[in-house]
């Protein structure tokens, strides 16, 4: 067979196997080409679409409103101190956050930022500083007050509405030295309680805006730019110091209606009157995992499947008994907010003022039909001299003989005015009771309620009874002292 006749043949073939590979080529390449093509009309679509008027933009434009809103109120709050001790002063820095309340030059900050400092600067947002004075503190709430002497001051505007799960907040201050930083997030719960020992009263605004070191004392602030709340912690495990930690997803503040009160109080009196109700509480599931030997309070805790707050004592001519409370009611509502736990009604009723009203809604599980009731008490004054008479009592046996409130430099707690026996050699007269078993005490109502409620809880004050107070001598010193309560 010649030659050509075969090229003839095969040549079909090897056009089909030709057209096979260009085809395997630019099939793919003309996809490609294709899909460029649809990709650049949907980005130049998209693009023309954001030239214009956009929710993302708005949104944006918004926030950058309330920066430029909040941002001339916020301030940064340096701290200087000193640690005095056997091998000598220690000089150290500390710093913070804080907000312009009043045009008289009021600077809002948390109460664990300024405690012990010897001198305090705050930094406003154009930069000038400041030297400040400490007006009053409260540890329980956490909350203190400075002054600065400065002309043209810019308020912060307040909200006393608790936000609601999902609404969107930022953060403002100095985190890590960042300062005047904001940050934005949502809320992710209120009414929290993070176990902090030294933070009394706690129903905290949850929220996932980032706060670290150095916010705390910051505003927290609605999308109207208005300050609903005071950053205080981050919560980096169940019972973590307050501020203490870095940010791990939940950050907490305290609502404007809790620091209203106390803000207004210890500018006008340097310290804080508490409202008192009179009864004891427990957590209602509590009572149901542990049990109660008391078959009121057990059926009481039974009786609400869910989360509450039931009574375990009232005292005898107390506001809880004028409004009728009993013991075995069920507090599962205060001022139309739902109450879950014990921490809730202590702070209810611990951050309002004497003679306040307080609207309870309690189930009486003897009623049997879980009905509500409502029923209103007026709050009296949480006076521990009177509710506590056994500890005032005690200190006095243990040499104690004089105490008020006092003073030294910036630094606020219980003066000794007057101690005998072997007391006076370690807490002598003129020294400054600073702390009770390790949480701060501010004042005398201070020093008595944090040593009711360890005895309450068994802290220490069991056989043999005694109380470790941390005292700053009058050399400066500071020192640990157990105190007898026999």
């Amino acid at each position: 067979m010649s030659q050509p006749g075969v090229l003839a043949r095969s040549l079909p073939a090897l056009l089909l196997a030709v057209a096979a590979g260009m085809s395997l080529w630019a099939v793919p390449r003309l996809m490609r080409i294709a899909s460029t093509e649809r990709a650049s009309r949907t980005m130049d679509a998209a693009a023309g679409r954001l030239d214009g008027a956009n929710a993302l933009e708005a949104m944006s434009a918004a926030m950058r409103d309330v920066a430029l809103a909040v941002e001339p109120a916020v301030v940064h709050v340096s701290v200087a101190s000193q640690a005095k001790g056997r091998l000598g002063t220690r000089d150290f820095t500390q710093s913070g956050s804080g907000w312009i309340w009043d045009a008289a030059g009021h600077v809002v900050t948390n109460a664990h930022v300024v405690d012990g400092a010897a001198a305090l600067e705050v930094q406003l947002h154009d930069g000038s500083l400041h030297a400040a004075e400490l007006v009053g503190l409260d540890p329980r709430t956490d909350i203190a007050v400075l002054r600065i002497g400065a002309d043209g001051l810019l308020p912060a505007k307040r909200s006393n509405d608790l936000p609601s799960q999902g609404d969107l907040v930022f953060a403002f201050g100095s985190p890590f030295e960042f300062r005047f930083s904001m940050s934005s997030g949502i809320v992710s719960g209120v009414g929290r309680s993070a176990g902090l020992a030294e933070v009394e009263y706690e129903s905290f605004i949850q929220v996932d805006a980032a706060i670290n070191p150095g916010n705390s004392g910051g505003p927290l602030t609605d999308v109207r730019g208005r300050v609903i709340g005071i950053n205080t912690a981050i919560a980096t495990g169940r019972g973590s110091m307050v501020g203490s930690g870095q940010f791990a997803g939940i950050g907490l503040a305290i609502p404007m209606s809790i620091a209203e009160n106390v803000v207004e109080q210890l500018i006008a009196h340097g310290g804080v009157s508490r409202g008192f109700l009179g009864v004891g509480v427990q957590d209602a599931r509590r009572l149901r995992l542990g049990g109660s030997r008391n078959p009121l309070l057990r059926a009481a805790a039974e009786a609400i499947p869910g989360e509450a707050a039931v009574v375990t004592s009232v005292a005898p001519g107390s506001p809880a008994e004028a409004a009728g409370i009993q013991p075995g009611d069920v507090i599962v509502g205060i001022g139309g907010r739902r109450i879950e736990s014990s921490d809730e009604v202590m702070s209810e009723v611990g951050t309002k003022r004497p003679g306040s009203e307080l609207a309870l809604d309690v189930v009486r599980a003897s009623d049997g039909d879980g009905a509500r009731r409502q029923l209103t008490a007026r709050l009296g004054t949480l006076d521990p001299n009177i509710n506590a008479p056994f500890l005032v009592e005690a200190f006095r046996r243990a040499g104690l003989l004089r105490l008020a409130d006092g003073e030294r430099g910036m630094r606020r707690g219980v003066s000794v005015g007057e101690s005998r026996g072997d007391i006076a050699a370690s807490v002598p007269p003129g020294s400054l009771i600073v702390a009770f078993e390790g949480m701060r005490v501010a004042s005398l109502d201070d020093l008595w309620v944090r040593a009711m409620r360890s005895a309450v809880a068994g802290v220490r004050l069991a056989s043999p009874p005694s109380a470790l107070l941390t005292v700053v001598l009058p050399d400066g010193s500071e020192r640990d002292v157990d105190v007898p309560l026999r």
